[in-house]
């Protein structure tokens, strides 16, 4: 091996040696200093900050990044999806099963059923709900609905309205729900004649009229969920998030607005459920929170122990009104056969 052979040597030896450095410089860029810094910020652990107060020490708390990711994500989809699929679902029924209708007809005599104070009680409750239901819908799916369709520009006077809204509805509505709570919890508790009511479908499914007293089955399930969730769940977590002076941390706060969010979905499933009996799903039964009264023949349909109850308390029975006039067809209330 001559001179030139051993140099030739020499340089490839010198390239594979120098080739790992080489890469190494071109593959890892330089680690910027401030990044190791931030990783250690967003572990939540206590730093320093000249402003004193509540957390003011956390300079990133991290479990911010996982609340916007659950209701953005999961919470505002799934729950998006649900409501439509409940909305499809009573829509079908709609066209399989039809109204309920009076089976005697209209016998043109009509009863008391809901006291006028009720009734105002009733829908001032019912028009909170409304109003809570689209502006809090409209901030959940803002970006991602009404922005495209009004403009970034629209859409930020109206948040800021429905925010209004929401956070001084709230606590009326609340106010609300418990007078409800005061005034029907005693027709309220369930009976074995509910667990009857259940069995039977309640005369939505299929077409039996199980016995029933001044509230059915049907209603007293949406009373305790007006009760637990729309005064529990979605009202306490509502509380939480409408008064961050409480002193509560932000992670509670996070929580709140969770189980705010999926509690009002499920609440405005069952609203929609109780909106459908009470007016397309049931002849007659919504007259009963307009005017306050119901023809009889009703009465002993969908709630025959309450009419035995109120006959038997000397309840009046009027003729009805211009609008409510009897079925040609049907009997009168003192021709038809009593319950059972």
């Amino acid at each position: 091996m001559n001179r030139y052979h051993l140099l030739v040597w020499l340089a490839l030896l010198l390239t594979l040696v120098s080739l790992p450095v080489l890469a190494q410089g071109v593959d890892q860029p330089e680690v910027n200093p401030r990044s190791e810094y931030w990783r250690e910020v967003r572990q939540g652990l206590e730093g320093y900050t000249a402003v004193k107060g509540q957390e003011t020490d956390v300079l990133i708390q991290t479990q911010g990044h996982n609340w916007r990711q659950l209701r953005n994500g999961p919470v505002a989809n799934y729950g998006g999806w649900f409501l439509g699929a409940v909305v499809l679902a009573l829509g079908v029924f709609y066209l399989i099963r039809g109204q309920v209708k009076l089976e005697h007809g209209r016998a043109g005599m009509r009863m008391l059923r809901w006291r006028i104070w009720e009734r105002v009680l009733h829908w001032t409750v019912a028009v909170l709900f409304i109003t809570l239901s689209v502006t809090g819908l409209s901030l959940l799916f803002g970006r991602a609905v009404l922005i495209p369709l009004i403009g970034h520009e629209a859409f930020a006077v109206w948040a800021a309205l429905a925010k209004l809204l929401h956070n001084y509805a709230g606590p009326v509505f609340m106010a609300g729900v418990l007078i409800e709570v005061m005034a029907w919890i005693r027709y309220n508790f369930i009976k074995q004649h509910d667990i009857t009511w259940f069995k039977q479908g309640g005369g939505i499914v299929g077409h039996g009229h199980p016995p029933a007293g001044r509230m059915n089955g049907g209603e007293k399930t949406w009373f305790w969920a007006v009760f637990l969730l729309g005064l529990g769940v979605v009202g306490i977590s509502g509380v939480i998030l409408n008064f961050p002076n409480l002193g509560l941390d932000r992670q509670t706060m996070q929580d709140a607005n969770l189980v705010h969010a999926i509690g009002a979905f499920a609440f405005m499933a069952m609203a929609m459920g109780h909106i459908y009996i009470g007016t397309l799903g049931s002849e007659g039964s919504l007259e009963a929170m307009t005017t306050g009264y119901v023809d009889v023949n009703w009465a002993k349909q969908h709630h025959d122990l309450w009419f035995d109850e109120e006959m038997n308390k000397g309840a009046g029975i009027q003729p009805a009104t211009q609008g409510e006039q009897p079925t040609a067809s049907a009997p009168t209330a003192l021709e038809q056969p009593g319950p059972g």
